[in-house]
């Protein structure tokens, strides 16, 4: 075993045991009862403070927040939700907002300062926009490679068939560098759910990497085309490898039919993202939980076209997924952390991940007692480590 590099004193797992952890070349390499012993390596007294493993931001989107840039107050669709007009909005604001590249930073560092050590964010790539805001969040991710590690999905935002050009983009985005293939909205945006998914399916089986789709219908429709998403996944041998962002329409359907369809989800080992928007029905996360469904998380929008809120706290994240689920119980609790940690972990398949021996040294130094408390009181005062580095303190990036 290599020696220890690192030794962090004093840390209080989820389980309410003080631990030191021992880590070298950036890897937990011992988890051990606390030792009033002096340490032979390098140490960080860690106080007694409760340490979690780092948050997954599990869906973002970089491009496209105005986060640190001048207020854009939010302007309403004419007619509701209408997932065409937003993206009209997007355009026009996008055209007077700061570069991309600087409004991203913005937004790594806010999330980076509040824990997420790991991030899957959605980038437009259509015929409205080419390549050029993969080409600069590319760039900006490699800036972030020792803070964070983030996945890039190549998102159609203007859609695949009714944006010119967008199949072979994507397919290019792939080779750039984006590591999954987006979607939105089959049926209502490009009015073919099957064209729809050939290219996404086609895209991802030619590179072999996975898939991530954006999924605002509600009702029925919805509920259809998740149940085509299920059968390409398993028409194509994908379990584990696929999942639907947002689903809305999960959270329109009656108990036995959100039973039916949740039972239809796990067979296909599809993954269901939510952020508990507060304007839409959202999937009943606990029956999705209950019936082997992968339920993650993610900020979604973050001060932009589409909403104002958004702080890139994914312990907030599972305190609002809590709050809306009507968690309550210790066990709820911790399933809502859950699915911003391990359940993140899983949905976006990384390696290294977690408070064991062998996993990557990401984790975060919270001011609570334990779970339960962290998630209802979202303590501020954190620490956040990645590799075994201090990368942020209490609101802060720190940087070598």
């Amino acid at each position: 075993m290599s020696p220890i590099e690192i030794l962090f004193t004093r840390a209080k797992l989820a389980d309410g045991s003080l631990k030191d952890i021992g880590v070298s070349g950036g890897r937990i390499i011992s988890i051990e009862p606390s030792s009033a012993e002096a340490p032979l390596a390098e140490s960080v007294d860690l106080g007694g403070a409760l340490v979690v493993p780092g948050f997954v931001e599990g869906h973002i989107h970089l491009d496209t927040s105005f986060f640190g840039d001048a207020w854009i107050p939010h302007k309403p669709c004419t007619n509701g939700f209408d997932v065409h007009e937003r993206v009209a909005f997007q355009a026009q604001n996008m055209a007077q907002a700061a570069p991309m590249d600087v409004r991203a930073r913005n937004q790594l560092d806010l999330c980076i300062a509040n824990g997420s050590t790991q991030m899957r964010s959605h980038v437009m790539v259509d015929g409205s926009v080419g390549l050029k805001s993969l080409e600069t969040v590319l760039a900006v991710r490699e800036e972030y490679r020792d803070h964070i590690d983030i996945q890039l999905v190549a998102f159609p935002q203007s859609g695949i068939l009714k944006s010119p050009g967008t199949p072979q983009l994507m397919d290019e985005a792939i080779s750039m560098g984006a590591d999954l293939v987006g979607g939105l909205d089959p049926a209502s945006f490009d009015r073919d759910l099957e064209g729809h998914l050939d290219v996404v399916f086609g895209v991802a089986e030619k590179h072999g990497v996975d898939v991530d789709i954006h999924l605002h219908d509600g009702g029925t429709l919805g509920l259809f085309t998740i149940e085509q998403i299920c059968a390409r996944t398993r028409a194509l041998s994908m379990q584990g490898h696929v999942a639907i962002s947002h689903a809305y329409g999960l959270g329109d359907l009656g108990g036995d039919a959100a039973k039916r369809a949740a039972e239809t989800i796990a067979a296909s080992d599809v993954s269901i993202m939510t952020n508990a928007p507060g304007h839409h029905a959202f999937p009943p996360v606990a029956l999705l939980r209950a019936s082997g469904v992968t339920v993650f998380s993610g900020s979604d929008n973050i001060r932009d076209s589409w909403w104002p809120y958004g702080d890139g706290d994914m312990l907030g994240r599972a305190m609002m997924i809590g709050y809306r689920s009507g968690f309550y119980t210790d066990d709820e609790l911790k399933a809502a952390f859950d699915i911003v940690t391990d359940s993140g972990a899983k949905a976006l398949r990384l390696e290294g991940y977690g408070l064991k021996i062998g996993a990557k040294a990401d984790f975060v130094t919270l001011k609570a007692e334990h779970v339960p408390e962290a998630v209802v009181a979202i303590p501020k005062e954190r620490s956040v480590y990645k590799a075994g580095r201090l990368v942020a303190r209490n609101g802060a990036v720190i940087r070598a």
